[in-house]
């Protein structure tokens, strides 16, 4: 009788993984930072150990066997798990030294973060800070952060999140586009004047819907994705736009418009993994950029 089964090594199943995600040595080669024969050899070994053959070599690259499929949920659960395993150990350092990740959108990261990061520093100067500005959604299960400052509520399980407060939006426009165009009064004035919008994001359109002004993409001549770009364009005169309140009230070129028009806020979250929040580093970088962020909100 064939001795049983009792332990697998997870770098064998890690590679597995990987080259069937992958579908190719070359590819999960250069996810794991190994090498392919590296990889190869593991995969052999792997299906020396199971007795089973999980892939087919092909001319393009590697197909699963119907043993390999059947095997990629569980090695899911497996990696699950594996991660589980380091966020709680990684949970339980003592220390307060070492390094925070930190995410947010490349707004706050430009406008808001930087002297928040400068404070913590000088009251943390053994607490190394990662700033991973982004518009993408990192995930927190996965130490792509640390810590993710959001302007929206996270929903995936096993995340604590802390809502620090609501940031008011204002319409502004360049001191010098009013002096050419005018100041609008009221609502009927803004659909006169000319709007920076967003390129492919509805926001901007489903606030004017709101207001009861129905626009379409075209009704902006200058359309851009990014918020940093965003606020340079209505900055330099290309039109009307929207923005942080403090923001807006605090650039010279700047002047707020007010027509009596009430629009929505930017929440703002912070958001750990619950088996990183109560590790001391995090925890304090947590409480300095709550500490930094809440004078942004109402």
């Amino acid at each position: 009788m064939d001795k049983p089964l009792t332990s697998l090594d997870w770098s064998l199943v890690q590679a597995f993984l990987t080259v069937a995600e992958k579908g190719s040595l070359s590819a999960a080669a250069r996810d794991l930072g190994s090498s392919q024969p590296t990889l190869g050899r593991q995969i052999k070994t792997l299906e020396a150990q199971l007795g089973a053959e999980l892939f087919h070599r092909q001319a393009r690259g590697l197909a699963l066997t119907q043993t390999g499929a059947d095997l990629v949920v569980p090695a899911r659960k497996m990696r699950a798990a594996m991660q589980q395993i380091a966020l709680t150990a990684a949970g339980q350092q003592a220390r307060l030294e070492g390094t925070v990740r930190i995410t947010a959108s490349m707004a706050t990261s430009i406008m808001h973060l930087p002297p928040i990061i400068a404070r913590i520093r000088k009251l943390e100067p053994e607490i190394a800070i990662e700033l991973v500005p982004s518009d993408d959604s990192r995930n927190l299960l996965y130490r792509e952060a640390d810590i993710a400052v959001r302007m929206y509520r996270p929903t995936q399980l096993d995340l604590v999140t802390q809502h620090l407060g609501d940031i008011p939006l204002g319409v502004f426009a360049a001191k010098a586009y009013l002096a050419a165009h005018g100041t609008p009064r009221t609502i009927a004035d803004l659909s006169r004047h000319a709007f920076v919008g967003y390129d492919a994001n509805p926001d901007i359109i489903d606030g004017f819907a709101q207001m009861g002004i129905k626009v379409s993409r075209d009704f902006f001549k200058v359309r851009v994705d990014d918020n940093i770009a965003y606020w340079e364009m209505v900055r330099a005169g290309c039109g009307i736009g929207f923005a942080q309140k403090g923001i807006g009230r605090s650039d010279p070129l700047i002047e707020e418009i007010t027509v009596g028009i009430d629009l929505p806020v930017l929440p703002v979250w912070l958001t750990a993994h619950e088996a990183m929040r109560q590790t001391p580093r995090i925890r304090r970088v947590w409480d300095l950029l709550a500490d930094g962020l809440r004078p942004l909100v109402s």
